[in-house]
């Protein structure tokens, strides 16, 4: 859903997510909404999630222009600062009271995936949707600052536990995101009504990952390999359960679930790339994820990176992990080629090309240490309207691989590597023919899509005054 006060990826994505198989026009639906801060629900009749495909037999039936279909759902958005939260579309006598709870939870609490989730086919979107919530409850735990070692500690490493536990919850959470710890049970209930190898690929993710979480409390990213080893633990695991998800529910081949090596890379690519792009966010808040060899090589201390007389030093660490960081894309074309789904292949492919531009956009960037690194909102939505067959986000990768082989300074003693990985992933990435479209997309779909976007950079220019935003990854 387009969210009037936020932005218009979620409507962008929910309409590349097109139901062709919607053979006439759908049945009314019920829109659950969240306003914040109050977070009260409330309801509203509408069509089905606006896929252009509907959205035109939409507006045939009703004799609507398909600019009035598109916007009507628009027609409840709040003027003021205040948000609708990104919906998820069921129909009314299949959504229980908890299974209700926890789509507004999760548009909530995420920052970035809610939409895609919420556009996966079939009950793979719920078992992503209470995957999601486990591991964002679980997190919420390791970010809470206010709970003593001696508790958290135990609390990580028995979290999985609390699934299979239908009263558990934490009340004393200080976090933003506490709702999901205090009303963990509906959380949990539906958890155990998910099919049984949803619930063994989320527990034992869960698990492993509070493991790791309680290992590295107090520990600092020392090495490479700790690095890599701690990118595991909250990102990697997060990669192969969703990848087993996507082989459970047949949707996705075998393999798929099978190689954790591609589906680590996958999560390693998108929590390198944050932990790099927030540099100042995570030393104002006291946190360092930085290894810390090689950060060494170039400062005594990670905080002189943000003093104006070691900008040089800061860039040329910055550009050496963005050079680590890249290692991880062949992985990542050699994962999305073997999707299938096309519901799949989006919610895989648009975090990868997001990640890509953000580091395109921090590699050999002062900005880095003095702020934020931002994309432009045209921009964003162009990569989430284009990323959904191979050919595209080939193209991506291959283009903002070029503009950081472009940015390469004569200096640094990674600006060699850094040549050979983007030689090595251009060619990777090279077309391999025409653009060709994925599963269902017909040229009139795609013909639409280009309206979409239109309409859509139409509402940014009308509802927003800035002209950028935070992209998070999150």
């Amino acid at each position: 859903m387009y969210c009037a006060a936020r932005s218009a990826w979620p409507l962008a994505v929910r309409a590349m997510q097109c139901d062709s198989r919607c053979s006439a026009l759908p049945q009314p639906r019920i829109l659950l909404c969240t306003i914040c801060p109050c977070h009260q629900g409330t309801r509203s009749r509408q069509y089905c999630s606006p896929c252009l495909s509907c959205c035109a037999q939409r507006a045939a039936a009703t004799g609507q222009s398909l600019l009035v279909a598109l916007t009507d759902v628009e027609k409840m958005a709040t003027p003021r600062k205040l948000f609708f939260a990104t919906a998820t579309l069921v129909y009314e006598d299949s959504m229980s009271e908890t299974l209700r709870k926890c789509y507004i939870y999760l548009n909530q609490t995420s920052r970035s995936f809610a939409a895609v989730i919420q556009a996966l086919d079939g009950d793979l979107r719920q078992a992503v949707c209470i995957f999601y919530l486990v591991l964002r409850a679980l997190d919420t735990v390791e970010d809470d600052m206010s709970i003593p070692l001696e508790v958290k500690i135990p609390m990580l490493q028995n979290f999985h536990t609390y699934l299979y536990q239908p009263e558990w919850r934490y009340s004393q959470s200080q976090e933003k995101d506490r709702q999901v710890l205090e009303d963990f049970p509906s959380i949990s209930l539906e958890f155990r009504l998910l099919a049984k190898v949803y619930q063994d690929v989320i527990a034992n993710i869960c698990h492993k990952m509070g493991a790791g979480m309680a290992e590295f409390l107090g520990k600092k990213v020392g090495s490479i390999k700790d690095w890599d080893m701690y990118c595991h633990y909250v990102a990697g695991l997060v990669g192969i359960g969703l990848s087993r998800l996507f082989s459970a529910s047949e949707l996705e081949d075998p393999v798929v679930g099978k190689d954790t090596e591609l589906a680590n890379s996958m999560g390693l690519f998108l929590q390198k790339t944050n932990i790099i792009r927030d540099y100042l966010e995570d030393q104002q808040e006291g946190r360092e994820f930085w290894p810390q060899e090689v950060w060494s090589k170039y400062a005594e201390k990670l905080s002189d990176f943000t003093k104006p007389p070691n900008i040089q030093a800061a860039l040329q660490c910055l550009n050496e992990l963005i050079t680590n960081a890249l290692q991880h894309v062949p992985d990542v074309i050699k994962y999305l080629s073997r999707l299938h789904n096309q519901s799949v292949f989006n919610f895989c492919a648009i975090p990868q090309v997001m990640a890509i531009a953000t580091l395109a956009a921090c590699y050999n960037n002062p900005q880095v240490f003095r702020g934020v690194v931002k994309i432009r909102k045209g921009q964003a939505v162009t990569l989430m309207l284009e990323a959904t067959n191979m050919e595209a986000v080939k193209g991506m990768i291959r283009q903002y691989t070029h503009m950081i082989g472009q940015k390469v300074p004569g200096a640094g003693s990674s600006g060699a590597r850094t040549q050979q990985i983007v030689v090595k992933v251009e060619s990777l990435s090279q077309s391999d023919g025409e653009l060709m479209s994925r599963g269902h997309l017909s040229p009139i779909y795609l013909s639409l899509a280009v309206f979409l976007a239109a309409v859509s950079w139409q509402y940014w220019q009308t509802l927003t005054h800035t002209s950028e935003e935070y992209v998070h990854g999150h």
